[in-house]
């Protein structure tokens, strides 16, 4: 009779290892799609992109893509960057692969045949190379669009690479950092609503070329609680003269990373000596010897936090966003930075 019993029990236990084992099976499956499973996907053109599996072998025209590349830890399926991959710091820090990769020209020189060269399953590119979309479409190259010009479409760009790669729990990882980190920043900024400071935002080709209301940078400088001085909205970047920099009269003027000029330049120049930011030495440089802060790649967020610094220090102190800097490339880069290295 006990052994009986004994079987009995065996058998109802073997019974519910198979139904948790059958029920994590169909979990995984409704979750994550299985590698060779068809994946369909609607890209920053609202085009739709079915590819056959995961992609294995990609290819990326443009530097915003390769940084997410990376950082969703997919650089071991990337076949071909963009060119001038090694005026990118941080590939040589994350991806010193990459140097070595064939490139694929540029946004406004594309190689095509270079690209068919290197046999992709998928090709990344920014929506503006639209017309090359359907030449490699109709070569058979799959191919996917994004246009991160905020956060919002940031965060779906990751979403759309993550999907066709098999990476959305990377992807999802990164956008809960912004939101976090972004509502903190947020936070700060309202305690400080009543001393707003007005910005002028320096391009980096030229002093007098200006971020205005369409792009990131104006994102940038709102979430961190300033006013973006550049009222213009029928224009990316701006050309203005000296006598509009100077009616603007901004409380600060930071200069875009990798700047052709220096913080000395605009400090000395006889012509702004009697605009506000000047007068009170409050000219700010975006570091960039990591990367291009004020760009829409994944590390962005570092740009709005290190403004936030800048503009609202005893609530958030210059320190304080140097630790987050490195918690962000350890964990999402696996690299490590040194302090010392980032001038505020």
């Amino acid at each position: 009779m006990q052994s009986r019993n004994l079987k009995s029990r065996i058998i109802l236990l073997g019974l519910a290892v198979i139904m948790l084992l059958s029920a994590m099976a169909c979990s995984k499956t409704e979750d994550t799609p299985h590698k060779d499973e068809k994946i369909t996907i609607k890209d920053q053109l609202g085009r739709e992109v079915t590819l056959d599996k995961e992609a294995e072998r990609i290819v990326s025209g443009y530097y915003i893509s390769t940084s997410m590349l990376i950082a969703l830890g997919l650089k071991d399926r990337v076949v071909g960057v963009e060119a001038n991959a090694n005026t990118r710091p941080i590939y040589a820090m994350a991806a010193a692969e990459f140097l070595d990769l064939p490139n694929v020209g540029t946004a406004k020189d594309f190689n095509l045949e270079g690209t068919l060269a290197l046999e992709p399953d998928l090709v990344i590119v920014p929506v503006r190379l639209k017309d090359t979309i359907s030449t490699l479409e109709d070569m058979g190259i799959k191919v996917i669009a994004i246009d991160p010009e905020d956060m919002d479409l940031l965060k779906e760009s990751l979403q759309i690479i993550g999907k066709a790669t098999g990476t959305e729990d990377r992807a999802e990882k990164l956008i809960s950092y912004y939101d976090e980190k972004t509502q903190k920043i947020k936070e700060i900024a309202k305690n400080n609503e009543e001393s707003k400071k007005r910005i002028y935002f320096g391009g980096n080709s030229d002093f007098l070329s200006t971020a205005t209301k369409r792009m990131y940078q104006n994102y940038m400088i709102e979430t961190a609680g300033g006013e973006n001085v550049a009222d213009i909205d029928d224009n990316y970047w701006a050309i203005i003269s000296y006598e509009q920099l100077i009616s603007y009269n901004p409380d600060m003027i930071v200069i875009a990373p990798g700047a052709k000029y220096s913080k000395e330049d605009i400090l000395e120049d006889y012509k702004l000596s009697g605009i506000d930011a000047i007068k009170n030495k409050q000219v700010y440089a975006m570091p960039s010897n990591i990367e291009l802060w004020d760009s829409p790649i994944p590390s962005s967020i570092l740009g709005t936090m290190w403004l936030n610094s800048i503009l609202h220090e005893d609530e958030y102190s210059y320190e304080e966003f140097l630790d987050d800097l490195v918690e962000f490339y350890q964990e999402f880069y696996e690299i490590s930075i040194e302090k010392e290295k980032i001038s505020k």
